[in-house]
């Protein structure tokens, strides 16, 4: 389980996770402002990000200040990846899979354009263990009043989970987790309604998962 991935001592994670080498070809769709693989651009490792966001990607290039040969900027929709098979030996998600509405076509692509012993590194969001017993009493509550059929748009959407392992598992690949950085949240009750009611994100990102290796 990576919950961040961030800063020299997740970039090191990664490193020693994939065995990566100085030609070691990284490409992460969605890449935003380059938190995650900033530290691998200033390191020397080739780096590919998508986004389709100008403005973004414009930021990213802020961080940097100078021209890398090794790092290259798509503004484009991040789940069309225009790349040859077997382009990259590790591809990058961190929690943009509940952002793409074929996620499983998308899951498809990236196996496309990854190396045969490659390593797709995925973190997305999970329901924290407190959390998800507070939603289960809350729909039980819900369920008292609007009956089992009627229950708030928002639990639904909450109970909506995108389950990339278990596709995976079915397209024949195994999926292993580790555990990159930790750290504790708490929330009020009234915070976790709010958290409910509008359902962007939860706290902690799930998932590491290699294909091919």
């Amino acid at each position: 389980m990576v919950n961040r991935i961030c800063g020299g001592r997740s970039s090191n994670f990664i490193l020693d996770l994939t065995c990566a080498t100085p030609e070691t070809s990284f490409l992460e769709p969605g890449v935003g402002t380059g938190l995650n693989v900033l530290p691998l651009v200033k390191r020397g490792y080739s780096v590919t990000g998508i986004d389709i966001s100008k403005e973004m990607l414009n930021r990213f290039r802020e961080k940097i200040n100078l021209t890398h040969y090794n790092l290259k900027l798509l503004c484009q929709d991040a789940s069309q990846l225009p790349f040859p098979d077997n382009s990259f030996d590790v591809i990058l998600t961190v929690h943009m899979i509940h952002t793409v509405s074929e996620w499983k076509a998308f899951l498809d692509d990236i196996d496309r354009v990854l190396k045969p012993e490659g390593f797709y590194l995925n973190c997305q969001w999970i329901t924290p263990p407190k959390r998800k017993e507070f939603e289960c009493y809350f729909r039980a509550i819900l369920s008292k009043f609007e009956g089992d059929k009627q229950q708030s748009k928002y639990v639904n959407a909450a109970s909506q989970e995108i389950d990339v392992d278990k596709y995976l598992d079915s397209k024949g690949y195994k999926s292993s987790y580790c555990i990159a950085k930790q750290w504790t949240v708490n929330n009020t009750v009234e915070e976790l309604l709010s958290f409910l009611k509008l359902r962007a994100y939860d706290f902690c990102g799930h998932g590491v998962m290699g294909i091919g290796n």
